[in-house]
């Protein structure tokens, strides 16, 4: 059975692109635009692995992966953010907030599928 992988981002070409990279390697793919519908979709999807864009439409990735590290069900996934704003202090203040994995944009396919294996790596 494939691994689940739930993609959390507004940018729909980001979103097209990361479903198409994940779907080839052999990655079963669901996609949230919205971060208000990520807590239902991972609930309802049970992924593996989340992607997560930091920048979404109303509610911040970032208190997105604080809310599922909190959740006793969800605390297990890991997160992989994706972010643009890749300043001094980012990637150590979204580790801190509970997020496995960390991208900065622009994110290759080489780079996507080098963290997502890391992430499922024993």
């Amino acid at each position: 059975m494939a691994r689940k992988i739930l993609v959390v981002e507004d940018d729909l070409l980001n979103r097209m692109f990361y479903h198409e990279v994940l779907q080839n390697r052999g990655f079963e793919v669901a996609m949230v635009s919205d971060g208000a519908d990520v807590l239902d979709e991972v609930h309802r999807f049970e992924p593996d692995l989340i992607t997560m864009d930091i920048q979404l439409p109303h509610i911040s990735g970032l208190r997105l992966i604080r809310k599922l590290h909190r959740d006793e069900v969800t605390r297990a996934i890991p997160v992989l953010a994706i972010t643009a704003f890749a300043g001094k202090g980012e990637e150590a203040r979204i580790r801190e907030a509970g997020a496995k994995g960390y991208l900065s944009k622009p994110v290759t396919i080489d780079k996507l599928l080098a963290e997502v294996d890391s992430l499922f790596a024993p």
